[in-house]
Protein backbone atom coordinates (compact mmCIF):
# COMPACT_ATOMS: atom_id res chain seq x y z
CA UNK A 1 0.00 0.00 0.00
CA UNK A 2 1.22 3.49 -0.74
CA UNK A 3 2.48 5.16 2.41
CA UNK A 4 2.04 2.25 4.82
CA UNK A 5 4.85 2.04 7.34
CA UNK A 6 5.81 -1.09 9.26
CA UNK A 7 8.28 -0.87 12.14
CA UNK A 8 9.61 -3.98 13.86
CA UNK A 9 11.29 -3.70 17.24
CA UNK A 10 13.24 -6.52 18.89
CA UNK A 11 14.89 -6.66 22.29
CA UNK A 12 13.65 -3.26 23.47
CA UNK A 13 11.63 -4.31 26.53
CA UNK A 14 9.08 -1.60 25.76
CA UNK A 15 5.95 -1.11 27.86
CA UNK A 16 3.38 -1.32 25.05
CA UNK A 17 0.68 0.29 27.17
CA UNK A 18 2.94 3.28 27.79
CA UNK A 19 3.83 3.41 24.06
CA UNK A 20 0.14 3.36 23.17
CA UNK A 21 -0.51 6.22 25.60
CA UNK A 22 2.46 8.16 24.24
CA UNK A 23 1.21 7.80 20.64
CA UNK A 24 -2.29 8.90 21.69
CA UNK A 25 -0.94 11.98 23.50
CA UNK A 26 1.33 12.87 20.57
CA UNK A 27 -1.60 12.72 18.14
CA UNK A 28 -3.94 14.65 20.44
CA UNK A 29 -1.23 17.29 20.84
CA UNK A 30 -1.18 17.61 17.05
CA UNK A 31 -4.94 18.27 16.96
CA UNK A 32 -6.25 14.79 16.16
CA UNK A 33 -9.35 13.14 17.57
CA UNK A 34 -8.19 9.74 18.82
CA UNK A 35 -9.98 6.47 19.55
CA UNK A 36 -8.36 3.25 20.75
CA UNK A 37 -9.51 -0.33 20.93
CA UNK A 38 -9.22 -2.33 24.10
CA UNK A 39 -5.91 -4.21 24.31
CA UNK A 40 -6.01 -7.94 23.66
CA UNK A 41 -3.58 -10.79 23.03
CA UNK A 42 -3.67 -9.74 19.36
CA UNK A 43 -2.71 -6.11 19.97
CA UNK A 44 -4.27 -2.65 19.94
CA UNK A 45 -5.68 -0.39 17.23
CA UNK A 46 -5.38 3.40 17.50
CA UNK A 47 -7.25 5.62 15.07
CA UNK A 48 -6.83 9.36 14.65
CA UNK A 49 -8.63 11.85 12.44
CA UNK A 50 -8.47 15.57 12.02
CA UNK A 51 -11.21 17.97 10.96
CA UNK A 52 -10.74 20.97 8.73
CA UNK A 53 -7.59 20.40 6.68
CA UNK A 54 -7.87 16.63 6.72
CA UNK A 55 -11.50 16.75 5.63
CA UNK A 56 -10.38 18.54 2.45
CA UNK A 57 -7.55 16.08 1.75
CA UNK A 58 -9.04 12.71 2.62
CA UNK A 59 -12.58 11.40 2.99
CA UNK A 60 -14.23 12.21 6.31
CA UNK A 61 -14.57 8.50 7.08
CA UNK A 62 -10.82 7.90 6.77
CA UNK A 63 -8.37 7.95 9.64
CA UNK A 64 -4.71 7.49 10.41
CA UNK A 65 -4.69 3.93 11.74
CA UNK A 66 -1.94 2.49 13.94
CA UNK A 67 -1.72 -1.10 15.14
CA UNK A 68 0.55 -2.29 17.94
CA UNK A 69 1.02 -6.05 18.19
CA UNK A 70 3.46 -8.42 19.83
CA UNK A 71 5.15 -8.40 23.21
CA UNK A 72 7.56 -5.94 24.89
CA UNK A 73 10.65 -7.62 23.41
CA UNK A 74 9.30 -8.30 19.91
CA UNK A 75 6.57 -6.04 18.56
CA UNK A 76 5.35 -4.45 15.33
CA UNK A 77 3.88 -0.99 14.73
CA UNK A 78 1.89 -0.53 11.49
CA UNK A 79 0.79 2.94 10.37
CA UNK A 80 -1.49 3.71 7.42
CA UNK A 81 -4.84 5.12 6.35
CA UNK A 82 -7.91 3.11 7.29
CA UNK A 83 -11.65 3.52 7.53
CA UNK A 84 -12.74 5.38 10.69
CA UNK A 85 -14.47 2.64 12.65
CA UNK A 86 -17.48 3.70 14.67
CA UNK A 87 -17.44 2.19 18.15
CA UNK A 88 -13.85 1.00 17.88
CA UNK A 89 -13.87 0.45 21.64
CA UNK A 90 -16.48 -2.29 21.34
CA UNK A 91 -15.28 -3.82 18.06
CA UNK A 92 -13.91 -7.33 18.17
CA UNK A 93 -10.17 -6.66 18.02
CA UNK A 94 -9.26 -10.08 16.69
CA UNK A 95 -11.51 -9.48 13.67
CA UNK A 96 -9.94 -6.06 13.08
CA UNK A 97 -6.36 -7.26 13.26
CA UNK A 98 -7.01 -10.27 11.05
CA UNK A 99 -8.89 -8.23 8.42
CA UNK A 100 -7.59 -5.77 5.87
CA UNK A 101 -7.56 -2.75 8.19
CA UNK A 102 -5.63 -0.40 5.90
CA UNK A 103 -6.97 1.09 2.67
CA UNK A 104 -5.34 1.77 -0.66
CA UNK A 105 -5.19 5.54 -1.01
CA UNK A 106 -4.97 7.96 -3.91
CA UNK A 107 -2.21 10.49 -4.60
CA UNK A 108 -3.62 13.35 -2.47
CA UNK A 109 -4.18 11.06 0.48
CA UNK A 110 -0.81 9.38 0.13
CA UNK A 111 1.07 12.71 0.17
CA UNK A 112 -0.66 13.72 3.40
CA UNK A 113 -0.32 10.20 4.78
CA UNK A 114 3.43 9.99 4.12
CA UNK A 115 4.07 13.34 5.83
CA UNK A 116 2.08 12.45 8.95
CA UNK A 117 3.41 8.88 9.06
CA UNK A 118 7.03 10.02 8.80
CA UNK A 119 6.60 12.41 11.73
CA UNK A 120 4.90 9.72 13.80
CA UNK A 121 7.53 7.10 12.87
CA UNK A 122 10.32 9.43 14.04
CA UNK A 123 8.44 10.06 17.29
CA UNK A 124 7.93 6.33 17.94
CA UNK A 125 11.59 5.53 17.18
CA UNK A 126 12.67 8.27 19.59
CA UNK A 127 10.28 6.98 22.27
CA UNK A 128 11.29 3.32 21.90
CA UNK A 129 14.97 4.17 21.65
Amino acid sequence: MIGEKVQKFTGKGTDLGALQNDIEQYLKGDGFTVQTSAASNHGTVIQAKKGGFLRGVVDADRALTITLSGDPDDFVVRIGIGKWLQDLGVAVLETLLLSDLFLVVDVAESAWNIEVEDKLVRHIEKTVG
